[in-house]
């Protein structure tokens, strides 16, 4: 897609005051339909982020996306998004159906969905795709990384939910439990930052189950909850043997002998303010080819806080803090060492933030946003820092300011 022309009807559309949700009939039915798209504008100090060459400034940061839902009857709604999105040398514009699901509810406490349905866990992974909901241009990216949003947002398979109220005013309980499979994209993190050691990636799809049970709080306004995910990933692919690279190409297979995540997460809103807390912890165990793994032991945890300030004002800010230590079998230690120590740049990243939201009107927003970064984090899990897009390496700290516009209705 031309990116002029994307552009122009972002503000076109983003001037248009009367912009709204469109609907129409079928067989009486109401389709309504929504959508949104957002152009970001990158620049860094030194290091290239997020795929982008955003030391020399980038606007390589770009998404739209597309959805229809109906509510057939007072239990059951059905529903699909198409989504579409380049960031960097990520997404490169080729569409993909963001979830695509139906729900039946047939008590306030039960009901089931299925489809490609976006995955419950933490306070934001299942509105990612939302950004018109949020304070921030970048959700924390310790445990909402961008550039493995296609892998995260949604799992093909079956749910069941419910809200289940407590007597004596002790608030309720909202629960979900799925089982499904998730597909990355040949375009997201996990691939790119594997092509920078020579494997070169078909497919990569896991088995995912878990669940999400959050607590409304007698104490108004507070949320508190847990999540859990397990997975069973695969990947097939070739690649170039790095022990002895004159063999060439060979075949890629990886499987995790163990994948899981925890997550424990609380929210506060009292009138005009917000607050935010998060911890996620990811365990990977991976084997590649035949004598080979890595074992990742990721943790990432946030705070953050926003506060309206006028009707069309919201200042907010975070601290988020991410760390990921790897333990390598096999001949890969030849080519990569452990890495143990969480206090040494390439193992963590700290971030500090500080975010302006400006609500032009109630569709068109503009967010400008400053990250002070110590570290980059270069593992074999993806987390911004890409060595591709960093040829001569990688210095300890990075600044950056996020300048984006978003257009929803």
């Amino acid at each position: 897609m031309n990116r002029r022309i994307f552009l122009a009807v972002l503000v076109w559309c983003s001037m248009t005051s009367g912009a709204q949700a469109q609907e129409f009939k079928i067989f009486d039915r109401r389709v309504q339909v929504h959508g949104f798209a957002s152009q970001g504008l990158v620049a860094t100090d030194d290091n290239n982020w997020l795929t982008m060459k955003t030391s020399q400034g980038s606007g390589a940061m770009t998404d739209m996306g597309l959805n229809m839902s109906m509510q057939i009857t007072d239990r059951f709604r059905v529903g699909a998004q198409v989504y579409d999105r380049n960031l960097g040398q990520l997404g490169q514009w080729h569409p993909s159906l963001d979830w695509a699901l139906a729900d039946y509810k047939f008590k306030p406490w039960f009901g089931i969905r299925g489809g490609k349905v976006k995955t419950v866990m933490g306070l934001y992974n299942d509105t990612q795709d939302l950004d018109f909901l949020h304070t921030f241009a970048l959700l924390p990216q310790s445990v909402y990384p961008t550039d493995l949003r296609d892998a995260t947002i949604a799992h093909t398979g079956g749910d069941v939910f419910g809200q289940i109220p407590f007597h004596h005013s002790l608030g309720d309980l909202s629960y979900t439990a799925y089982v499904g499979r998730r597909s990355d994209s040949i375009y997201s993190g996990y691939v790119y930052l594997l092509s920078a050691w020579q494997a070169h990636i078909r497919s990569y799809t896991a088995l995912q189950y878990g669940a999400d049970l959050r607590w409304n709080t007698p104490v108004k306004g507070l949320l508190i909850g847990v999540s859990r995910m397990n997975e069973q990933l695969e990947g097939n692919g070739s690649f170039v043997n790095l022990v002895n690279p004159s063999a060439g190409l060979v075949p890629f297979h990886s499987t995790t002998k163990s994948d899981w995540t925890n997550q424990f997460y609380g929210q506060f809103a009292k009138g005009k303010l917000r607050l935010d807390a998060e911890y996620r912890r990811s365990m990977r165990d991976a084997d590649y080819a035949v004598t080979s793994g890595v074992e990742n032991d990721m943790r990432g945890w946030y705070i953050a806080g926003a506060y309206r300030v006028t009707k069309r004002l919201q200042v907010g800010s975070y601290y988020s803090r991410y760390n990921v230590t790897a333990l390598i079998r096999g001949p890969l230690r030849l080519v990569f060492p452990d890495q143990t120590d969480p206090s040494l740049p390439q193992d963590h990243i700290y971030d500090k933030v500080v975010s302006a939201r400006v609500d032009l009107n109630r569709f068109w927003n503009v967010k400008l946003e400053g990250h002070f970064m110590d570290g980059f984090g270069l593992t074999a899990y993806p987390d911004g820092f890409y060595p591709q897009v960093n040829p001569t390496g990688f210095k300890p700290n990075t600044n950056a300011l996020v300048l984006k516009t978003s257009f929803n209705f």
